[in-house]
């Protein structure tokens, strides 16, 4: 699972609220290096997804030159907010302006999108989540699964995978165009989920 690479909506001081804007100069080059070190890492990836969000698929396209595979938008992959509570997108030139102002977490029942009548709550969206990778784990057996997302994405992922209650204790983070790594094993009598590293970020070194 990759995050994004710096978007405007990423910079300090942003108040235009949420809209859906590409990468920024810094966040093109991001996604320029990772496209480059991915490779020598990952020689090969079986399908690559993508959130369907300006942000992520600005951050996928080098990748899908570098690797020459097409891309599979997912609007499972959307960020936090920005969908409705049957998991379906809202249009990317109306989205939701305005968030809660309390944390999705703090008040995981609760609408992330109060002022939408129909806007997702934060279980809401792990659920939608869940179902991206439950459903990529029966599709994609034994195979290379990248997904390009947002930072939401990847904390609701180890919520899930962790078997988090609605309530967390611990906020997950990580860097633009991080890369977290989880691989699922089908072995009995062991937990069937390992993660081997989250936020790597070696291609930002030289940045």
């Amino acid at each position: 699972m990759i995050r994004h690479g710096q978007s405007l909506v990423n910079l300090e001081g942003w108040n235009q609220g949420n809209t859906d804007e590409g990468l920024t100069e810094l966040g093109q080059r991001q996604a320029a290096a990772l496209a480059h070190w991915l490779p020598t890492k990952l020689p090969t990836m079986d399908i690559l997804y993508c959130s369907t969000m300006r942000r992520a698929l600005e951050t996928a396209a080098p990748l899908c030159a570098a690797y020459n595979i097409t891309l599979q938008r997912e609007d499972r992959l959307r960020e936090v907010g920005n969908n409705r509570l049957d998991h379906s997108p809202y249009p990317n030139d109306d989205l939701p302006r305005d968030y809660a102002d309390y944390w999705g977490s703090e008040r995981p029942f609760n609408s992330i999108t109060p002022a939408m009548g129909e806007g997702e709550s934060w279980m809401h969206f792990r659920t939608r989540v869940g179902s991206f990778l439950e459903e990529i784990v029966q599709r994609h057996r034994q195979q290379t699964v990248v997904a390009v997302c947002h930072g939401g994405v990847v904390e609701a992922a180890f919520d899930h995978i962790f078997n988090v209650g609605p309530w967390r204790r611990c906020e997950v983070w990580l860097r633009n165009s991080g890369i977290t790594q989880f691989e699922y094993v089908e072995h009995p009598r062991r937990e069937t989920w390992r993660l081997h590293y989250h936020d790597r970020a070696d291609h930002l070194n030289d940045l």
